[in-house]
């Protein structure tokens, strides 16, 4: 039985050839999406605005798009559902009132209670709470945050793990895979919440195993082939992890597809989210940061002189062998 290769053996395809014209267009869609990030803004959640959070307990499992229908039809504002490990448990997220306060508040809490008793007889209403606009906004400052460091920590351990030029090509690609995902968003206007918080940094997460995996190829072969051209060192380790980097992409990607068709309308974002990240995690490794190596000056003997050091780092601290030996 034959297998199935997406990617024939021995490639031998010239990436780093293309690289300005990569450059060219990651700079492009880089100016694009913080324009349009900065002139259509995001349509942030309520995680992010602020707003009402109902938890209602069903008597049986509810069809989502019925409870939907009834949190439409009051009125209040656009909502989202989100169901937990409970299939009988769903959260509703409804914008808080302009007006009011407290009060307007209870009172869509209890017209929400109605309708929901109307349409679905015995469900109660456990909890609720409403997210002010102090606590959304240190939800943004700490998403903010936790995307900055998580970039930040990534590109200062590959400065360390590898060259200074590693950690400064990380951080340019990964930044380039973020700006993308804002972009999708402030284009399409969909709803930017926690989720998809946890699904840019998933994203980022991707992209750093992504870019791990060739530059560890790149590095192992700076040893093997030190006299070899820096251009065609690096079309051949990124020919040698296509395979294996196509194969992670496309199985992801066949994941993400079920999940975008039977996830439900709670999971659109993320899964949409997520697939952009894995198209432009893939092309940020192969054509920005590999290259982008040649540009900030990278030899093979840079990494000979690095494993010197190391070397000599390493006898230092193992030192003379003293035996104990008495005369």
């Amino acid at each position: 039985m034959k297998l199935l290769k997406l990617v024939p053996d021995n490639t031998n395809i010239g990436f780093v050839k293309l690289r300005h014209w990569a450059f060219a267009l990651t700079a492009l869609l880089t100016v694009l999406a913080v324009g349009a990030t900065l002139h259509r803004g995001l349509n942030l959640g309520v995680d992010f605005v602020g707003g009402l959070m109902i938890e209602a307990r069903f008597q049986q499992p509810p069809q989502l798009d019925k409870v939907r229908t009834t949190v439409d039809r009051l009125g209040v504002g656009d909502g989202s559902l989100q169901q937990f490990g409970d299939p009988r448990t769903v959260q509703i997220r409804l914008p808080l009132p302009e007006q009011g306060g407290a009060g307007a508040a209870n009172a869509i809490v209890e017209k929400a209670r109605k309708a929901m008793t109307a349409e679905f007889p015995g469900v109660t209403f456990s909890r609720y709470d409403t997210v002010s606009g102090k606590v959304s906004g240190e939800l943004i400052q700490n998403g903010v945050l936790a995307v900055m460091l998580a970039v930040i920590g990534i590109a200062i351990f590959s400065w360390f793990r590898y060259e200074w030029q590693f950690g400064i090509s990380t951080f340019v690609a990964i930044m380039h895979d973020v700006l993308m995902t804002l972009g999708f968003f402030a284009i399409t206007q969909l709803e930017f919440d926690l989720n998809i918080v946890a699904a840019v940094l998933t994203i980022v997460g991707y992209s750093i195993n992504d870019k791990m995996v060739i530059d560890d190829r790149i590095r192992e072969n700076m040893r093997k082939y030190r006299k070899m051209d820096m251009k065609a060192l690096i079309d051949l380790s990124v020919n040698e992890t296509l395979p294996r980097t196509v194969m992670t992409s496309v199985t992801i990607m066949l994941a993400l597809g079920a999940l975008l068709l039977f996830g439900g309308h709670v999971l659109r974002g993320f899964t949409a989210a997520m697939m952009l990240g894995i198209v432009v995690g893939t092309y940020s490794s192969v054509y920005v940061s590999s290259s982008l190596l040649i540009t900030l000056g990278l030899t093979p003997q840079a990494g000979e002189r690095k494993e010197r050091k190391s070397i000599a780092a390493q006898a230092e601290r193992v030192g003379p062998r003293d035996d104990g030996a008495r005369p």
